[in-house]
């Protein structure tokens, strides 16, 4: 089965392509790692608890105290008050999020582990594993390709950002835009995977949704001709061959992982 990492900065379109993927011709599952990350913080789980005995001394309003429909566990997150301790380039705020994300992130990886066995079981062809946060997490290391969805312009992201989130102001929207990184960064380290293999696919989106599904098509026909359906029922058929074509694919990503370190160190030592 291919795993096929989905990834982009905020108010870049990447919930849109995945809405594609996930809608014929096309039809592919998604493992929506935002979908998890807030099933792992619901009110009664250990990261709910984790987070509340971390930030609630320090942020009164962290629980939401008119929620429409309260949990028995406990009164649920109040995530924009959260988002105001986690986004932001301070030191403080960098301390955090680095402290939210020991929280969430190994929870989540353990939802997405099931899913992936649980969809391979199934036969599938290829599954999306939808991450803003792909690279950072190093959770490319499992996926044979990677698209990232990005735009050109900086002023688009926030343009699109606050018109999706009109309650945003222009600094908070700026700190969200940076906390994810610089997306035309992350669109050449998919293309440092390789792109003539179809190993990184970058999806420009700059335009209108016409446009970004012509571009979608275009980077899902390079991707099927570079691993197609025949190959992924070959490896269900024969376990063993499966295994070690996974186990070559993190061998060929940690090569790969290691090499863009070594170029991005190099980049900021001219500078």
């Amino acid at each position: 089965m291919l795993i096929i990492g989905l990834t982009g900065s905020i108010a870049t379109g990447k919930s849109t392509v995945s809405s594609i993927l996930s809608s014929p011709p096309y039809s592919l599952p998604i493992v929506d790692a935002d979908i998890l990350a807030r099933k792992v913080v619901e009110p009664g789980t250990a990261g709910y608890k984790a987070i509340v005995n971390y930030f609630g001394p320090s942020t009164p309003d962290l629980l939401l105290e008119d929620a429409p429909a309260p949990s028995p566990h406990g009164k649920p997150l109040n995530r924009p008050a959260l988002g105001r301790r986690v986004f932001g380039d301070t030191e403080e705020r960098k301390r955090d999020r680095q402290v939210l994300n020991g929280i969430i992130h190994p929870a989540v990886r353990w939802e997405v582990y099931t899913a992936l066995i649980y969809h391979y079981l199934r036969g599938q062809w290829a599954v999306v594993l939808d991450v803003p946060l792909l690279f950072e997490s190093g959770m490319d290391l499992i996926c044979g390709t990677v698209i990232v969805v990005g735009v050109h312009d900086p002023a688009i992201q926030m343009a699109r950002l606050r018109a999706r989130d009109p309650h945003l102001t222009a600094e908070d929207a700026e700190n969200r835009v940076r906390s994810q990184g610089d997306v035309r960064t992350k669109a050449a380290q998919a293309e440092f995977r390789g792109t003539a293999a179809a190993r990184g696919v970058v999806v420009w989106n700059d335009a209108d949704k016409v446009e970004l599904e012509a571009a979608v098509k275009e980077a899902m026909a390079s991707i099927a001709a570079s691993s197609p359906r025949w190959w992924a029922w070959a490896l269900l058929i024969a376990p063993p061959v499966g295994m070690g074509v996974a186990v070559w694919n993190l061998v060929v990503n940690f090569a790969t992982q290691k090499g863009w370190e070594k170029r991005r160190r190099e980049e900021k030592a001219k500078l």
